[in-house]
């Protein structure tokens, strides 16, 4: 299994960036978006179900877009009005489908938002 994310770079605070992560080697069943900023633990960004069904920690909602291609296993982050508070390190993470789920994470790309 291999887990690959880009898109990450610096961006203006108020601006906008799109990540992509790329799952292949396995089916899987829910997709998701961590993120971990310096001296904190990672947190939950956003997943996606393989039906669709999404699910966004508060201080993203209304701001940032999760979707995915499941005939890509791709899937993307879209992130409008970006705040310095978003920098971090975010990571991909996707789990396989079964009744033994196995949970995989992807390098981390930087988003750095600059004030």
């Amino acid at each position: 299994v291999q887990v690959v994310e880009s898109g990450g770079g610096l961006v203006q605070a108020g601006g906008s960036l799109r990540l992509s992560c790329t799952a292949s080697g396995n089916i899987f069943s829910t997709m998701g978006w961590y993120r971990q900023a310096p001296g904190k633990q990672r947190e939950l960004v956003a997943t996606i179900t393989s039906s669709g069904s999404t699910n966004y920690a508060d201080p993203v909602k209304g701001r940032f877009t999760i979707s995915r291609e499941n005939a890509k296993n791709t899937m993307y982050l879209q992130m409008n009005s970006l705040k310095p508070e978003d920098t971090a390190v975010y990571y991909c993470n996707a789990k396989t489908s079964g009744s033994a789920s196995y949970s995989y994470w992807g390098q981390g790309t930087q988003l750095t938002v600059s004030s």
